[in-house]
């Protein structure tokens, strides 16, 4: 028994998923007000060099602020092991450096957040994908962009939260007890944060 031949009309018919969509025109098939508008639409994607630019300024300036404070705790302690032990510095070195770390941080969320948009936006960054493919500048989709400004936020308020933990003194075994949570909350959190990113 031969099988069924199917019938010319069910096998030419188009799928309805096989519907592509119409070709960009030419230029030459633009009316020459459809090309200067698309002309204009197109280049208003340099407005994003708005944010990229005080992003890159912002990012120099804590660069800087975070150095000038490392610097300041190094001439400290330098001060107190050489020349006057009066001054106690024990109490502000692990702070002063949280913070500089912290404010380091910041600086990187702006940096890459201004490559990060120049480059969705305006052009790629060929030196960067070429030399470097994985670095973290490279960014495909607005996505994948909020998705490596948050670990590094997520690190910066880890470090805020430390230094706040190095200024807390205990009076009760409760506030201990609350401590002790806290930390297990942000290791689980730490946890969670590489499972998700244990392909990359």
């Amino acid at each position: 028994m031969s099988d069924p031949v199917p019938s010319e009309s069910s096998s030419n018919s188009p799928s309805p998923h096989s519907t592509l969509p119409p070709a960009p025109k030419t230029p030459r098939e633009q009316s020459p007000w459809e090309r200067r508008i698309e002309t204009v639409l197109w280049n208003s994607r340099f407005l994003v060099m708005l944010a990229v630019v005080p992003s890159l300024l912002g990012s120099l300036m804590l660069f800087i602020v975070g150095t000038l404070d490392i610097l300041t705790v190094v001439g400290d302690v330098l001060r107190y092991y050489l020349m006057d032990s009066s001054q106690d510095i024990h109490d502000t070195l692990v702070p002063d450096i949280i913070i500089a770390v912290d404010v380091y941080l910041i600086a990187i969320v702006l940096l890459i957040f201004g490559l990060g948009i120049y480059r969705l936006f305006v052009s790629r960054i060929d030196q960067a994908e070429v030399r470097y493919p994985k670095h973290p500048f490279n960014v495909g989709s607005l996505d994948q962009l909020k998705d490596k400004i948050a670990r590094v936020v997520i690190l910066a308020v880890i470090i805020e939260f430390f230094r706040a933990v190095v200024d807390i003194r205990f009076t009760t075994p409760l506030e201990a007890i609350y401590l002790a949570l806290s930390v297990l909350a942000l290791a689980a959190a730490l946890y969670l944060m590489s499972l998700g990113h244990k392909g990359e």
